[in-house]
């Protein structure tokens, strides 16, 4: 089975079995319409050529063929059978455009190699195979420092992401950048999002510095998710420079809104107030291979825990995981809560503890039946 594998990854055939939204083979096929008459005249200059030998020297056809074919392509096998001096005039005249036609035909293969876009679009064409076998990746919007950040993280967190940007030299700032998936167009295209395969992706993020695009991405990208009828809306991040800014986002339709300037003053503030202290998120939830991680976990409605007291789900003692927060339906957040806080249906519990444990407790939470523990 690797052998096969590894020979489809050679031949280029590994990621086919998924196709790409967006189909480039008529781009690539038509950048051969050089080819066209160099083909007709060789067809043409066969035909005559098989003609003129069954006429002028009474050739079979079989043997006025071969002839043409030796004779036009100048591989000098000589006369098959005796030929007239018409018949070699004839011959010295097939030689001569045989030369032109396959002089013609260098100079088309250059012109598509060297001033066409044929290798690009093939370039193009593997990168859209590879993006097709991605299921819920992230579509990263526009490239700039925070895209770069925001990539490392992912990769070190090996969540998959695919950037999307209109800039000519994308392909050197991937390289670069270490981008494994991009897309070359405008970041509020349709292209944009069939190229990105964002009908099978978990979210879309945008970090422009301008609020306009971001604005356009999200009414976008609402649009899109309507036209593919999804069952689980897209999850919109973005940035933004100001509260009112923040505030205009949210109600156009984005989940999630940071403010770069906001959390730089968080972060100086916390230095500034406990400078002994490292950063508790930075070092065990953010860190690469941590063992403790946090989530939000929404209790479904048909949950048995809804009603139920907190410390009667036994998280803490049978999947060694915690809950630091509880946020109600009305948004009031319960910080540490105790475990007589009863739970009502659509709240979110704020969990802390490894990534299975969480797994775990997020499954056991939302059962229609009460476990046995």
């Amino acid at each position: 089975m690797s052998l096969r594998r590894n020979i489809k990854k050679a031949l280029g055939w590994e990621y086919r079995n998924t196709k790409p939204e967006f189909d480039l083979d008529r781009e690539i096929y038509s950048q051969f319409r050089h080819f066209r008459l160099p083909l007709i005249l060789l067809q043409t200059i066969m035909m005559i050529g098989t003609l003129g030998y069954m006429i002028i020297d009474d050739f079979s056809i079989l043997d006025a063929i071969y002839q043409t074919g030796i004779t036009f392509t100048t591989v000098g096998f000589g006369e098959i059978s005796n030929i007239s001096p018409a018949g070699r005039l004839f011959t010295i005249t097939l030689i001569i455009f045989g030369f032109l036609i396959f002089t013609l035909s260098i100079t088309a293969l250059i012109q598509v190699l060297v001033k066409g876009k044929f290798l690009d679009l093939y370039k193009e064409r593997d990168m859209l195979y590879k993006i097709a076998r991605l299921r819920n990746h992230f579509v990263i919007f526009n490239h700039n420092e925070y895209s770069i950040q925001l990539a490392k993280q992912f990769r070190e967190n090996h969540i998959p992401f695919v950037v999307v940007d209109p800039r000519d030299d994308l392909e050197e700032i991937a390289k670069n950048n270490n981008y494994p998936y991009y897309v070359k167009e405008e970041t509020y295209s349709e292209n944009a999002f069939l190229k990105s395969h964002l009908s099978s992706a978990k979210g879309v993020i945008s970090l422009s510095k301008h609020i306009a695009d971001n604005i356009t991405i999200i009414a976008s990208v609402r649009l899109y998710e309507k036209e593919l009828g999804r069952n689980h809306p897209f999850l919109v991040i973005c940035n933004a420079e100001t509260q009112h800014d923040v505030n205009r986002l949210k109600k156009l339709g984005a989940d999630k809104v940071v403010a770069p300037p906001a959390l730089m003053a968080k972060r100086v503030s916390a230095m500034a107030i406990r400078p002994d202290m490292e950063n508790v998120l930075e070092e065990f939830l953010y860190k690469k291979d941590t063992p403790i991680d946090m989530e939000e976990i929404t209790i479904n409605e048909d949950s048995w825990l809804i009603g139920h007291r907190l410390k009667e789900a036994h998280l803490r003692d049978k999947l060694k995981v915690s809950i630091i927060g509880i946020t109600k339906n009305d948004g009031k957040f319960i910080q540490m809560p105790k475990g007589s806080t009863h739970i009502d249906g659509g709240c979110k519990l704020l969990v802390v503890g490894n990534q299975i444990g969480i797994g775990k407790a997020r499954i056991m939470i939302n059962l229609t039946e009460r476990p046995n523990v």
